[in-house]
C-alpha cells in the first residue's frame, strides 16, 4: 500500500507547504529553470488508456521499451507508490533563428535545435537533486527524473500548468512556445497544486501540414515510423525507402513541427549558454561529417545527445544527406564509404551514389562491390533498377 502523504506543515524552521512551495520556486528560477509547476500525482487518470491505444496501433515502432515499461509509465504511481506530488520544471531552449533556415543549404546539415550543444539531461538533472534536496530537508522523500526513466512529463505538465500538449504532441507554453526541456520531481510530500493549462491550439493544424512525412495520423496523435526524429535517432538499420528524400539534409531529428507553431511569436532565446548552438554544429558541412571515423565522431560529439546514437546510424545519416544534395562533388564521400563496415551506412552509400553518379558509374560500382557483399539489404540497394 502506498504510503500516506508526508506534511509539511510543522517543519521545523516553521514554514508549511505554502511557503516552501515558493522556496522551490524562488530556487528553481536561479538555478536557470524557467517554469515551475505542482500537480497531483494522479491528476492525468486518463494517461493509461491512451498509452494502451498508442501501443496497439504500433506507432512505437521499434522502441521496445516503450512496451516493457507500459505499466510504470501508465501513472507515477505505477512508478513509484509512494509519490502524492510531482513537481514539473522547464528550462528554455529557444534558438536565436529560424531553425528550419538550413534546410535549404544542402551542402550541409541540418540537427536539431535540442542537440547543436549540451545536452541537457547532464544540465538539468543536477539542478533538479539541488532542489530535491530542499524537500528533503524537509522530512520528506523525493525522486528525481529527466526522460531517463517511464514518466510521461509532457502530460504531467500540462497538469502543472506549464503549458499543454499541442497537436504535435509537443508540450507548448504562451512564454516559450514549443522550446523547452522537461524535467520532474517526484515527492512524498503534500504540496499546493497549479490549475492545469487548456488545450490552446484552437483550429491552427500548421504542425500537421509541414510534417514532411505525414507522422500525425490525427490532431494529438504521432506515429514514431513515420516520424524523422525518431528515424534519424532511435531507428536501428536502413531507413526505410520512402522516408529518405523527405529527409532532406537532417541528419538528427526535425524540430519543423515545432518551428511552425504560431505560440513561438512570444518564444525567447534560452538564456543558458551551454544550450546555445556551437558554431560547428549551427549547419555543419556534410563534406566535414561524412569523413569522421568512430574517434573523431565520439571526440567531435562528446558532451552532444548526438553522441549516443553511434556512428553508424550517425554516417548512415549523413549519406542520405549526401544523397539529397543534389551535388556531384559530394559524390566521392558516398562512394568511400561503400565499403564501411557498417551495413547501414554501406546500404545508405549506395543510395546516395546511385542518387548522385551517371548511370553508367553506378552500374560500375555495382559490379564491383557486388561480388563481395554478404548483406542482403545492402545487396538490394544495388540491385534496384539494374
Amino acid at each position: 500500500m502506498p504510503a500516506m502523504p508526508i506534511s509539511i506543515s510543522d517543519r521545523a524552521d516553521g514554514g508549511g507547504a505554502i511557503a516552501l512551495k515558493a522556496e522551490l520556486s524562488a530556487r528553481a528560477r536561479l538555478l536557470g529553470f524557467d517554469a515551475f509547476g505542482v500537480t497531483r500525482a494522479d491528476a492525468r487518470p486518463d494517461l493509461k488508456a491512451k498509452l494502451e491505444a498508442a501501443l496497439a496501433a504500433g506507432w512505437q515502432d521499434g522502441m521496445a521499451w516503450m512496451e516493457e515499461t507500459a505499466e510504470r509509465r501508465s501513472s507515477p504511481a505505477a512508478l513509484w507508490q509512494d509519490v502524492h506530488s510531482v513537481i514539473m520544471l522547464g528550462v528554455n531552449y529557444g534558438p536565436d533563428s529560424d531553425p528550419m533556415a538550413t534546410l535549404g543549404e544542402h551542402d550541409r546539415a541540418t540537427i536539431s535545435v535540442y542537440a547543436r550543444n549540451r545536452d541537457y539531461h547532464e544540465i538539468v538533472k543536477g539542478r533538479l537533486k539541488e532542489i530535491a534536496g530542499l524537500i528533503r530537508r524537509t522530512g520528506a522523500k523525493a525522486k528525481v527524473f529527466v526522460d531517463t526513466a517511464p514518466v510521461m512529463e509532457k502530460p504531467l505538465a500540462e497538469a502543472a500548468g506549464i503549458g499543454w500538449q499541442g497537436k504535435n504532441t509537443v508540450l507548448i507554453s504562451r512564454e516559450f512556445g514549443a522550446w523547452l526541456f522537461l524535467g520532474a520531481i517526484f515527492t512524498d510530500a503534500e504540496l499546493p497544486t497549479d490549475e492545469p493549462h487548456a488545450e490552446s491550439c484552437g483550429t491552427c493544424t500548421a504542425c500537421l501540414d509541414i510534417c514532411p512525412t505525414a507522422a500525425f495520423p490525427g490532431p494529438f496523435q504521432l506515429d514514431a515510423r513515420r516520424c524523422l526524429s525518431y528515424l534519424t535517432i532511435e531507428h536501428d538499420g536502413p531507413i526505410p525507402l520512402a522516408f529518405r528524400e523527405p529527409m532532406g539534409n537532417r541528419i538528427y531529428g526535425c524540430d519543423d513541427c515545432l518551428a511552425v507553431c504560431p505560440w513561438n511569436k512570444f518564444a525567447q532565446v534560452s538564456r543558458e549558454a551551454k544550450l546555445k548552438a556551437r558554431d560547428d554544429l549551427n549547419a555543419p558541412a556534410l563534406a566535414d561529417l561524412a569523413t569522421l571515423d568512430d574517434a573523431a565522431f565520439r571526440a567531435r560529439f562528446s558532451a552532444s545527445p548526438i553522441k549516443r546514437i553511434g556512428v553508424g546510424r550517425f554516417l548512415r545519416n549523413v549519406m542520405i544527406a549526401i544523397g539529397n544534395s543534389g551535388s556531384e562533388a559530394l559524390l566521392p564521400l558516398a562512394v568511400a564509404r561503400l565499403g564501411d563496415a557498417e551495413p547501414m551506412v554501406r546500404g545508405a552509400a549506395v543510395w546516395a551514389v546511385r542518387r548522385l553518379a551517371a548511370p553508367d558509374v553506378a552500374r560500375q560500382l555495382a559490379l564491383d562491390f557486388l561480388p563481395a557483399e554478404e548483406d542482403v539489404t545492402v545487396r538490394n540497394e544495388w540491385l534496384q533498377d539494374l
